[in-house]
């Protein structure tokens, strides 16, 4: 018992720069790769752990970070505690480690749909949880995140969290009751972009061009549409009067889109999507 005291004495006190990664899958990774390649953290400021010892030894030499299998030698001393598993394994990593956790310490979850009420039931009191959603666009560093804060909560452990997740592209503040709708409209998102260009790739097929030039020219077209309305800051409004001049063929497209309901089926659809969240976040259905 002496012995895993004085392992768990959390430890030498909390290191401000050291940062776990629990749970290192694909944007577990990523978040650390960015971190690294940043220059905001060093190899030696990271651990992170897996389930796997294949994975640990990956992880290991492609970022020369200490990597483990055991959670609770990870979040030892970290100043920021990286919740990085599925939905449904945060349970058992809490039941794991949350007895250790300080207040000293931040959690920070990208578990999507659980609340940082949840989360805060398997710590102890005081401890400050800031929950995020980041989307799959991250693994480029062009995501974005929506952030919210716990109950023990307050600026300090936002911004570091903030600052941790800037590696991975942007990030909005919301209150928790609008993470669902995050979840709809950003982390579905690349979904329904997906699926337009998919739309769009095979009018290209119709139309007699080749899949890849048709791939080529939607793909750029996207990106470079998304690169105007941030970087110029043009509405979509300003963007699409634009390209649409009287009785010409984008306005013969948009018609067409108009009639079939296009714009309202959007609108159902990620609605759709924030009440599925809401249903996982509560516990009905699995997914």
């Amino acid at each position: 018992m002496e012995l895993l005291t004085g392992l768990y004495t959390w430890v030498m006190a909390v290191n401000e720069r050291r940062i776990a990664v629990l749970g290192a899958g694909q944007i577990g990774e990523v978040l650390l790769s960015g971190l690294l390649s940043s220059g905001w953290r060093e190899p030696a400021d990271i651990t992170a752990s897996a389930r796997r010892i294949e994975r640990v030894n990956e992880l290991r030499e492609r970022h020369g970070i200490h990597a483990t299998l055991s959670n609770e030698e990870a979040a030892a001393g970290a100043a920021l505690v990286v919740i990085a598993v599925k939905p449904q394994d945060i349970e058992a990593l809490l039941l794991d480690v949350g007895h250790l956790i300080t207040a000293d310490q931040t959690i920070l979850s990208i578990a999507a749909a659980i609340p940082t009420a949840e989360i805060e039931r398997h710590l102890a009191p005081g401890v400050p949880v800031v929950r995020a959603m980041p989307n799959t666009p991250s693994v480029v560093h062009e995501g974005v995140a929506g952030l919210c804060a716990g109950a023990h909560a307050d600026d300090a452990h936002i911004t570091l969290a903030e600052e941790a997740l800037a590696h991975l592209g942007a990030v909005v503040r919301v209150p928790e009751k609008l993470m669902d709708a995050v979840t709809a409209v950003s982390g579905s998102g690349p979904a329904y972009f997906a699926l337009l260009a998919e739309a769009m790739i095979e009018a290209g097929l119709l139309l007699g061009l080749s899949r890849e030039i048709s791939t080529q020219l939607v793909v750029q077209t996207m990106l470079g549409t998304a690169q105007q309305m941030r970087d110029l800051k043009m509405h979509p409004v300003e963007l699409r009067e634009m390209v649409t001049s009287p009785g010409g063929t984008t306005i013969a497209a948009i018609r067409e889109l108009e009639i079939a309901g296009v714009r309202g089926a959007f609108l159902n659809a990620i609605q759709a999507a924030m009440v599925r969240s809401r249903e996982l976040a509560s516990g009905s259905g699995t997914g």
